[in-house]
């Protein structure tokens, strides 16, 4: 019943913490009120990721005849591609169980609370409730979806992403209220497998409004030729649930115009909550600051022995954020000397098609932070592996400091780019100049040669545009 540390939550914070903590040496326990891994490995990073996947193979069926094969008689299984996701899905939770009992990690199924004296209260599914002692306490309770007050989700036609990835039945038509990365992703996948998709967005710029304005007017052109319709700038006034469909009302808040849209279903995307109601907080006066838990660099709260990573402290609502907090915050526990994140340095992907993915300033940003830039950027039609592999949609973009040459910034819209943003990242690190990114010879043909060749468009040394 006791433990160096207790860890509440399993999520991509909450798992990767207890593991680096028994690493250390600590007697590590895991609370967890669903499944291991948390929503990240359960129902959202993977799972999406298997649908996705999903959805570009069917499309790679579709365009078949633009790589010189015939293929007839293709359809989707919606079934079989939900089963396949949720399969995905499984196979890692038992993945997480595996790293639970190598490293020898008590996990504790039930919902966990904080107490005083450093205790956590678990409550089992029969209501059982037990105490548990802690020298430290860390919350990694996650997020959930944000639910609007004009948007309520039930679950049948009001959905969020959990439902949008286990539905019984394909919608014919949706409404997607949302166009960060879920509602771009799930977006995507709908249309691809044929139902009739709708993005509203609240904010002017329109798809991933917190990319550079370049990449969100690219995707919005790819989505357009798809047959997406997007509507930026756009509020949720109304939804209609009853009868057999939804009928949605918006309205553009530029031109006061307001439409209706026939729907089956609407899916929320417009954010993350954080999970920190019900955990104990307020009855150890944990300081809070509009639902999040504020915490110093390394992770502890105003109450000594208690710490809080991931969704819940402010930042990036990200996995890889989660669980590089979580690997600072057991390394300064450990006595060890951990070097506070960077969170200027935090790379955002997209996995729709084409992906999205950024780091740093955007053009803008940077201009507003004062900055005298070198902008390049190199599209992917230039590109001779992406036009090899029919992918030819998209660019690279990077943003310099004119002065020092100073890596600020990077935005990249295309086929597998996700894959591609470590390069600059490790280059910000790093303190890399632009003339050390052309200098570093890239292989070819890659995808990855347009990260040189953006580079060197920014100081007018490229070759191949």
């Amino acid at each position: 019943m006791n433990f160096d540390i207790i860890v509440i939550g399993s999520g991509p914070g909450g798992y990767v913490a207890a593991i680096r903590a028994a690493q250390l040496g600590k007697k590590v326990a895991v609370v967890e009120r669903e499944s291991l891994g948390g929503i990240c490995l359960n129902w959202g990073c993977i799972p999406t990721k298997a649908l996705l996947k999903s959805a570009q193979v069917f499309e790679y069926f579709n365009h078949a005849e633009d790589y010189g094969i015939t293929a007839e008689k293709v359809n989707a299984d919606f079934d079989k591609m939900i089963s396949r996701s949720r399969g995905v899905a499984d196979g890692m939770s038992k993945g997480i169980n595996f790293l639970m009992r190598k490293n020898k990690i008590t996990v504790i199924n039930g919902t966990g609370k904080l107490v005083r004296g450093k205790k956590v209260e678990v409550t089992d599914a029969d209501g059982k409730k037990t105490e548990y002692s802690a020298e430290q306490i860390i919350l990694a309770t996650g997020g959930r979806a944000k639910e609007l007050p004009n948007l309520p989700i039930d679950g049948k036609k009001i959905i969020e992403y959990r439902k949008a990835m286990s539905l019984e039945k394909q919608p014919k038509r949706m409404v997607v209220v949302g166009a960060g990365a879920i509602g771009v992703e799930f977006a995507y996948f709908y249309h691809s497998i044929g139902t009739e998709v709708t993005i509203v967005e609240f904010m002017e710029q329109g798809l991933v409004p917190r990319e550079d304005a370049d990449v969100s007017k690219e995707l919005g052109k790819v989505y357009k030729k798809k047959g997406i319709k997007v509507l930026g700038n756009t509020s949720v006034e109304t939804v209609k649930t009853s009868g057999r469909g939804c009928t949605v009302t918006v309205k553009n808040r530029k031109t006061g115009k307001e439409e209706e849209i026939k729907c089956d279903v609407v899916l929320s995307a417009a954010g993350v909550t954080p999970n920190t109601e019900n955990i104990g907080l307020e009855e150890l006066g944990v300081k809070t600051d509009r639902g999040m838990v504020l915490v110093d660099d390394f992770y502890q709260t105003n109450v000594p022995g208690i710490y809080a990573i991931g969704d819940i402290v402010p930042g990036p609502a990200l996995a890889h954020v989660a669980s590089a907090e979580g690997i600072i915050c057991v390394e300064k526990i450990a006595g060890l000397n951990p070097e506070p994140i960077d969170y200027g340095n935090i790379p955002s992907c997209t996995y729709c098609a084409p992906e999205v993915a950024s780091v740093g300033h955007t053009e803008q940003a940077a201009r507003d932070a004062g900055y005298d830039i070198k902008v390049g950027k190199f599209p992917f039609s230039a590109s001779g592996k992406a036009k090899a592999a029919g992918a030819p949609e998209g660019f690279v973009k990077v943003v310099f400091d004119a002065k020092y040459g100073e890596l600020l910034g990077a935005h990249m819209i295309g086929y597998n780019v996700t894959e591609l943003i470590a390069e600059i990242v490790v280059a910000r690190k790093l303190e890399t100049t632009g003339h050390e990114i052309i200098k570093a010879i890239h292989p070819h043909p890659t995808m990855s040669e347009a990260v040189m060749e953006a580079t060197a468009a920014a100081y007018d040394e490229v070759i191949h545009l």
